[in-house]
């Protein structure tokens, strides 16, 4: 790792962003970071525990003339999600994160950065590391699992927390101050089919798609970005319709929290349609590369002829019921909310597809701020993946997290940065899975708000964070903890 990186300002914030990053810690496995947090916690001399699900708690007293402030709950979430580019050699189980300076950005070298959240997690280890630093009783919530499930947060049981004000350092621009987010539900469509063997005369292909800037599934999702399942299906269904062209396997996308960026499939057409159907491929691919020229400048589509022709591929009946699902279930923003300017209300990712080996997995992260709106795309969904013999699977639902424009906490917030910039802040509701409407429902009267530094592209290999930005946010907050309200 550049020495460069713990030589930026503000020292102590990148100095423990560092050392974190120095940490493997993918979603689901956990461990090794919150020994890491155990044993930091233990060396300052706080009170330092983990709950049942393993999130881990610090406690600090308040500094001095600041003991009748109100208590307060500084949160962020251990674990990052794992992307690289496929010419990336890494290993996120074993590696830390490789990270330069690119002017006024941190980056890391073909794999996600982890400044979500681990630059909010920096900040809080920054605070509680610091003996200059003026604040009320603080309790650290450092939680697991946010990125592939909300698990910690789902399982932090009532009573654990004392504070009365949540400060959640999770989220991705600077002049933002949020106040409201998106539930999600997993929408899992699996099914089995018969292979069978490959017709004499056949010709073996593989389609990829890659190059796509893919990103966060709520907060880029309006961007019109391009889905690499859905261009894959495309392409798919072109040829089927067009040549018979039949699925030895596909493999597209990683992450349900991830815009796809990249699919693979195998497949076969008879050798009588093997020039026309290369040519019809081209022409398909040439408009599809023109209607994404704008957002998608690097979009690459290769059809490979291979050496050997696959040994089995997918029935006609369910290849022909998987593409037309595909192409109905929907993918993208499904409403706009009605209250809230540009917020994105509803939407939808077809994050994996997976067809190998007679199984079939079609994985979609669902999102809104409206329960109902919810359930009614994933039901949606459903329909579509259950018309061709899918059984369906809800999971992971978790509640968003309602407005209050009243919150005395948001008032602090406002009134600070409007001082501190000339302006005042975007007071928002965002499109993507925060913390704060799930740990209240444990927790109804805690006054909560969300704020962070700004970085761009993440869930993606282009993650990046702004150095500029990283000295705002520690101004920003040193002041906020400063000016907690007194308890009443």
């Amino acid at each position: 790792m550049s020495q460069e990186i713990r030589n930026l300002e503000p020292k102590p914030l990148w100095n423990k962003f560092a050392d974190l990053n120095a940490v493997p810690r993918p979603s689901k496995k956990e461990e090794r970071v919150i020994e890491f947090m155990k044993n930091f916690g233990t060396s300052l001399g706080l009170e330092t525990f983990e709950d049942e699900i393993r999130n881990v708690i610090i406690r600090k007293p308040a500094t001095p003339g600041m003991e009748n402030r109100k208590p307060i709950v500084l949160q962020g979430h251990l674990d990052m999600v794992h992307q690289k580019n496929n010419d990336t050699n890494f290993d996120f189980d074993t590696q830390g994160i490789d990270m330069y300076v690119d002017g006024d950005w941190v980056r890391a070298k073909g794999t996600t950065l982890g400044a979500d959240n681990g630059l909010g997690v920096a900040m809080i280890m920054a605070i509680l590391e610091s003996t200059d630093i003026k604040h009320p009783a603080i309790e650290a919530l450092f939680t697991i699992d946010e990125e592939t499930g909300m698990t910690g947060a789902l399982n932090l049981k009532g009573g654990v927390l004392q504070g009365e004000i949540l400060l959640n350092l999770d989220t991705e621009e600077d002049d933002e101050i949020d106040i409201g987010c998106a539930g999600g539900i997993d929408v899992t469509a699996t099914r089995g089919y018969n292979e069978e063997e490959t017709p004499e005369g056949s010709v073996g292909y593989t389609i990829t798609v890659k190059g796509l800037q893919g990103g966060h599934s709520g907060m880029d999702i309006h961007k019109g970005l391009g889905n690499a399942n859905k261009i894959m299906n495309r392409l798919l269904f072109d040829g089927f319709e067009n040549f018979g062209l039949q699925i030895a396997e596909i493999s597209g996308g990683s992450l349900r929290n991830a815009i796809p960026r990249e699919s693979v499939a195998k497949v076969i057409i008879a050798e009588m349609y093997d020039e026309a159907f290369v040519f019809d491929m081209q022409e398909v691919i040439g408009d599809i590369k023109t209607e994404f020229k704008t957002m998608e400048p690097n979009l690459t589509i290769e059809i490979v002829k291979n050496d050997t022709v696959p040994a089995k591929v997918m029935d006609l009946g369910v290849q022909e019921g998987l593409l037309r699902a595909i192409y109905a279930a929907h993918n993208g923003v499904y409403r706009m909310s009605a209250d809230m300017e540009d917020l994105v209300e509803t939407s939808n990712n077809i994050a994996r597809v997976i067809v190998k080996d007679g199984q079939i997995s079609i994985q979609n992260l669902t999102r809104s701020s409206v329960e109902s709106s919810k359930m009614d795309l994933a039901n949606a969904l459903r329909s579509a993946y259950e018309l061709f013999g899918c059984e369906v699977d809800f999971a992971g639902s978790y509640p968003g997290w309602t407005p209050n424009v009243n919150s005395e906490i948001l008032d602090v917030l406002t009134s600070i940065y409007e001082k501190q910039n000339g302006e005042k802040p975007k007071v928002v509701a965002c499109h993507a899975g925060l913390e704060c409407g799930i740990l209240g429902t444990n927790y109804p009267n805690m006054d909560m708000i969300s704020f962070g530094p700004t970085i761009h592209g993440a869930h993606s290999p282009d993650e990046r964070a702004s150095i500029k930005s990283s000295q705002k946010f520690w101004k920003f907050v040193l002041e906020i903890l400063e000016n907690i309200p007194v308890k009443k």
